[in-house]
């Protein structure tokens, strides 16, 4: 009897620790990252020509170390990522959606879309991700954000490259926090993606490639800075 009574106590133990367990394992391992929106405001383009061509955005291409949702900070030639933070989604998802944002609210544009999505595009507007990133001088100083990104207007029937940007901007966070990082990203991206949006208009001309002049579908609805 004392017998059974030992079996039955230890099999609830043995069950309890084991369910304990199985509970750590499928918990959370540690604090979710707080989710930081990359989203500068954008409108209309008042220092570029109105364009009649459709263009397509293609996604940037990034070294893997920007290609994650990691927020990115360099001290030398050290390069981390600011702990339990991220952006909302991939950088160069991010990019090329702002991009996309930027052409649409510029007023000076047919139609624009990711090229993926079927766009019946006049010319690609290609990107490539260089810098994108907090740079500190010392240890727990005040970081200036890096945004470097290279823009180039290709035919999108021969693939041939009309013109290439470099648009790099340079803001000073206002205190090393997070949340000032963030603004500050807002800010040196929304800058350098207006400066491609601008550029890409005045340079798509009439004479720029064989992919002009421009299609009759129904729209789908060097100078570096520092």
């Amino acid at each position: 009897m004392i017998t059974n009574t030992l079996r039955r106590a230890a099999l609830v133990i043995f069950s309890t620790v084991a369910l304990s367990a199985c509970g750590g394992l499928l918990g959370p391992s540690e604090a979710p990252p707080q989710i930081y929106v990359l989203h500068p405001q954008f409108g209309p383009v008042d220092r570029a020509p109105a364009v009649q061509w459709q263009f397509g955005v293609t996604e940037p291409v990034s070294p893997a170390v920007f290609d994650n949702k990691r927020i990115t900070l360099i001290l030398g030639q050290t390069m981390d990522y600011y702990a339990d933070s991220s952006w909302s989604d991939q950088t160069p998802d991010l990019l090329q959606s702002l991009l996309v944002e930027a052409f649409e609210k510029s007023g000076k544009i047919k139609a624009v879309g990711r090229n993926s999505a079927g766009v019946r595009a006049d010319i690609l507007v290609t990107t490539e991700i260089r810098d994108f990133s907090a740079h500190y001088d010392v240890k727990d100083g005040i970081p200036t954000i890096v945004v470097d990104i290279v823009a180039k207007l290709v035919t999108a029937t021969r693939h041939d490259v009309i013109a290439t940007f470099d648009a790099r901007r340079e803001v000073r966070a206002s205190v090393n926090s997070v949340p000032a990082v963030v603004a500050a990203f807002n800010d040196a991206t929304g800058h350098a993606i207006n400066d491609i949006v601008s550029w890409s208009l005045t340079n798509a001309t009439p004479g720029a490639s064989d992919a002009l002049p421009p299609t009759n579908a129904r729209p789908v609805h060097r100078r570096r800075h520092h």
